[in-house]
């Protein structure tokens, strides 16, 4: 794979629109092309990344980020809104049930407002004020829940409304907007900011999994539906698919503070032959919640024998294709780790953004299941190279696992999952590469990568000096 990625990558040029310069890059990254004044002034304002640049702004952690976005989205509400409607006094009116903190438009099958309050109670006096809508032939199920459709009384003025974007930009935008750059720095740094994933799709992920959750938790009264994957870790690209696992990790957990005396109280339960049973019974429960309750919920599938049992649907609402396994806690440490890989610089990201990128264009990753090299490993690889940096620019796993103290200890399925957590205990590299040299090193380095010989590894590294 990868000596063909090089030989693809030394036969298309790059040139930039600004001095024509021949340099030994592929074409996927500028191309001729125009863009409006108001594109490039944007672009000139937001600048780029400095290269090893110190960013001394502490860093929270992966927990304190989830944790912050599950309680933002439990006090967020979805609303189906008429396509018409005069923003100012759809505001006006909700209000009424508390203060706002934040709110956008997005079109899907529809125009949908995300809205957040700044209490939770505001949610329940909203649910408190909402009625079942009458269907006249046919009959609605009366489920309760954090997804609203807006009907109007009396004709409005409507406003315009400014919907924000959940989906990448197309490839002649993205390839005019390539063309503005100043360098291939700038180039890649560009593709990041275009493809990541928004603040508002980020919120709207973390809704998605919020309204799950309260289907699920009909049957299974304290659990937790959790994103995790790329909608997570930082590596997300506009457009990706929502992975969630229902954790029932903490329901019914003994706690020695609320018991006194001699006495022992536990739940009655049934009792099957095997994890992966009650797992395939659970998620076979929640897909028959989820296809005849789940408002937006449609194309329910379940996928009980597979090696991870899964349940697929589309969120219609909100646009994601949908994954729900359970007790998936080994994927969220999974993703955990990549989170601070990238956080840890700021040429991470950007390397496997236009890494990824470039294999898409190349057709060497697919969206269908197939003998593909998977965007994951993608990752993986620009993790390791970057680790064999002079000097480092991401530490291994097992130095990672060195500043770990004993809250960070971890064991999942008999697997020590353990690393620093904090990522303010991990100093930045000194290495100060500019992406573009980083770019052609990655091509040289996995060109000549004896792949039958040798593995990838990124927990530990003989030689390593971070």
């Amino acid at each position: 794979m990868a000596a063909r990625a090089v030989g693809l990558l030394a036969s298309l040029p790059l040139c930039t629109q600004r001095n024509q310069v021949l340099r030994p890059i592929q074409r996927l990254f500028s191309c001729p092309g125009t863009v409006a004044a108001e594109v490039k002034r944007e672009e000139q304002s937001s600048g780029s990344v400095e290269t090893g640049s110190e960013d001394r702004t502490p860093k929270k952690k992966f927990s304190e980020v989830q944790k912050e976005r599950r309680d933002q989205a439990q006090r967020t509400v979805l609303i189906h809104c008429p396509t018409k409607i005069s923003e100012k006094k759809f505001l006006k009116y909700l209000t009424q049930h508390g203060p706002i903190t934040n709110h956008f438009f997005y079109e899907s099958f529809g125009l949908y407002a995300v809205v957040e309050f700044r209490q939770k109670e505001s949610v329940s006096s909203l649910q408190n004020a909402t009625r079942t809508p009458s269907m006249g032939t046919e009959t609605a199920v009366p489920f309760r829940s954090r997804f609203f459709s807006l009907k109007t009384k009396n004709p409005l003025n409507p406003t315009s409304i400014r919907c924000s974007i959940h989906s990448p930009p197309s490839s002649k935008k993205l390839l005019e907007l390539l063309c503005y750059a100043e360098s291939i720095d700038d180039q890649l740094n560009t593709l990041l900011k275009e493809l990541q994933l928004t603040e508002e799709n980020t919120k709207l992920r973390y809704l998605t999994c919020s309204l799950i959750e309260d289907i699920a938790a009909a049957y299974f009264l304290g659990c937790t539906v959790r994103p995790f994957g790329s909608s997570v870790n930082s590596f997300g690209k506009l457009g990706c698919d929502l992975d969630m696992f229902l954790d029932l990790d903490e329901i019914g957990k003994f706690s020695a503070s609320k018991t006194s005396g001699n006495f022992l109280m536990e739940f009655q339960v049934k009792n099957v032959p095997s994890e992966r049973v009650a797992t395939q019974k659970i998620l076979s429960v929640i897909a028959e919640c989820l296809d005849h309750f789940g408002p937006g919920c449609v194309g329910v599938q379940r996928i009980l024998n597979a090696r991870c049992p899964l349940v697929r649907f589309s969120h219609q609402s909100s646009g994601f294709q949908c994954d729900l396994t359970a007790n998936n806690r080994i994927a969220l440490k999974s993703s955990e780790l990549l989170y601070i890989y990238g956080a840890l610089d700021s040429r991470v990201r950007a390397l496997v953004f236009s890494i990824r990128c470039w294999a898409r264009a190349h057709s060497l990753t697919s969206s269908i299941p197939g003998s593909w090299i998977t965007n994951f490993s993608l990752t993986m690889m620009v993790i390791f190279f970057l680790q064999r940096r002079s000097p480092p620019i991401l530490p291994t796993l097992d130095y990672l696992k060195t500043l770990a103290d004993a809250e960070d200890k971890c064991i999942i399925e008999g697997h020590n999952c353990t690393f620093v957590r904090d990522l303010n205990k991990i100093k930045p590299s000194g290495n100060t590469e500019t992406l573009e040299l980083l770019l052609k090193e990655f091509f040289e380095y996995f060109g000549n990568f004896a792949f039958n010989k040798n593995s990838i590894n990124i927990r530990q590294f003989y030689n390593n000096r971070y």
